[in-house]
């Protein structure tokens, strides 16, 4: 059996629960899970504009927590981008 997804364990925890619930046409599961990750990376890991690096000191600016941080939200709308369809990330 191969290893799923982050996207599709998440979809699979989904369904199993809505199940419980009755049968729903369409995609709207993977376009509510997908939202509700988008909320969930604005509230856990913002968006975050990149620093001046030129101007912080060390104390103000790391680049390793700002790296570090961006990559994590990356990985929750990747998730959401996979459920929605999408190909592409819309913050870079």
């Amino acid at each position: 059996m191969t290893e799923l997804s982050p996207a599709q364990k998440a979809l699979a925890a989904f369904n199993a629960r809505r199940e419980l619930c009755g049968p729903f046409n369409d995609d709207w599961v993977e376009q509510s899970l997908a939202a509700a990750l988008e909320a969930v990376a604005d509230q856990v890991v913002p968006y975050l504009d990149e620093p001046d690096w030129g101007a912080c000191d060390e104390m103000k600016c790391d680049i390793e927590l700002y790296t570090d941080h961006m990559r994590k939200r990356n990985q929750i709308l990747a998730i959401a981008a996979e459920l929605r369809g999408d190909t592409a990330n819309q913050e870079d």
